[in-house]
């Protein structure tokens, strides 16, 4: 078992080389502080180092994943208390996490914890989940990238309906925007998000990640440097050892054994 630094973040491994990291502040309902931030980060840290994750599930509660940010902080620092340079720094460890990341979202995913969601690469939420951008409704607007990867995944009309309005989305409508990837019945997110790690963590290790970094180039280049990225990727790719494990196990009609090298 991994350790978080604080017990903000529960850490376990629910299966052979699948973390899961639980967003722990209940009476909060995971308002995203200073302080929950950065053990999020570091429990991400610690995993992008252990060879033994492939995959990680963040998930929340069963009936609310993240409120958003920490609404007392900001009453009392102000606009320092969301940008600073150590929660900075803890929300970039996050955004480049290397490794696939999948969000188990059920109940209220809003403002800063939506923005949290939207850095997984995929989504599963239950059918009750719903999604918002609030931030307008106490006099600001979303700081940490509500702006930018709401509109690139949905577009800007809906976009701008969220943040404009405040008012929140339904799993349903997050489905068919292309913000989340799967809706399941209410309560079973979390068990269907494992499943797809459990999916993904047999797969070799170093090709999942070049995919998702090739994937997220798409977010932040040209169309001809993204194919470049793709074909550099593939070339490193054909590299390793765990290619030749997967094409001679293919050919042998066997199962692969990957070990990530």
């Amino acid at each position: 078992m991994l350790n978080a630094p604080t017990e903000l973040v529960l850490s376990t491994v629910p299966s052979p080389h699948v973390l899961q990291l639980t967003l722990n502040r209940p009476s909060k309902r995971n308002a995203l502080s200073n302080d929950l931030i950065a053990a999020l980060a570091a429990g991400l840290r610690a995993a992008a180092l252990n060879s033994d994750v492939r995959c990680v599930v963040l998930a929340g509660a069963d009936t609310f994943f993240s409120a958003g940010a920490d609404i007392k902080e900001m009453q009392q620092r102000g606009f320092e208390a969301i940008d600073n340079p150590a929660r900075r720094s803890a929300w970039k460890d996050i955004a480049n996490f290397p490794k696939p990341l999948i969000a188990a979202v059920e109940g209220i995913c809003f403002g800063g914890g939506h923005e949290l969601a939207m850095l997984a690469d995929i989504i599963v939420a239950g059918e009750t989940a719903t999604f918002g951008q609030p931030e307008i409704n106490i006099g600001i607007l979303p700081g940490d990238g509500a702006t930018q990867r709401l509109t690139r995944a949905s577009g800007k009309s809906l976009a701008m309906l969220m943040i404009l309005t405040g008012e929140p989305i339904s799993a349903r409508t997050a489905l068919q925007a292309g913000l989340i990837a799967q809706i399941v019945d209410a309560g079973h997110a979390k068990a269907s998000a494992l499943a797809i790690a459990q999916s993904i963590a047999q797969k070799p290790p170093r090709s999942a990640e070049l995919a998702k970094a090739a994937v997220l180039a798409a977010f932040q280049t040209t169309l001809d440097s993204g194919l470049e990225f793709e074909r550099q990727a593939i070339r490193h790719a054909f590299t390793t050892e765990d290619q030749s494990e997967g094409m001679n196990a293919f050919f042998e009609k066997r199962s692969p054994q990957y070990r990530g090298r």
